[in-house]
């Protein structure tokens, strides 16, 4: 009974969320610009605000999670560059099935 409670509490930090997300947003669109700045800047841009996307929309959640299984690899580089707990379970069990072998 409680669960449903909790279930049915209006999410308030959701405007919060829509900002962070709109802004991560921004920060992709502008790492091509931050890009033809001498240095690596275009990158950091472009991961800073591929994180907030991700940690703040269910939506993004989702086309990663697409993008993760078409290109496993790539998806591997980002959850170990975010440092994702499921990225670290995942390589913790390939030691130790290594290991095992």
């Amino acid at each position: 009974m409680e669960n449903d409670v909790i279930a049915k509490q209006p999410d308030k930090r959701a405007g919060i969320r829509f900002v962070l997300t709109v802004f991560g947003g921004l920060l992709v669109a502008s790492a091509p610009i931050v890009g033809l700045l001498p240095g690596p800047g275009g990158i950091f841009v472009f991961a800073i605000g591929f994180a907030l996307m991700l940690k703040n929309s269910a939506i993004v959640r989702r086309f990663y999670a697409r993008l993760k299984n078409r290109h496993p690899k790539k998806g591997e580089w980002v959850d170990w560059a975010m440092r994702r707990k499921s990225a670290i379970r995942r390589i913790r069990r390939k030691r130790e099935n290594r290991d095992a072998d």
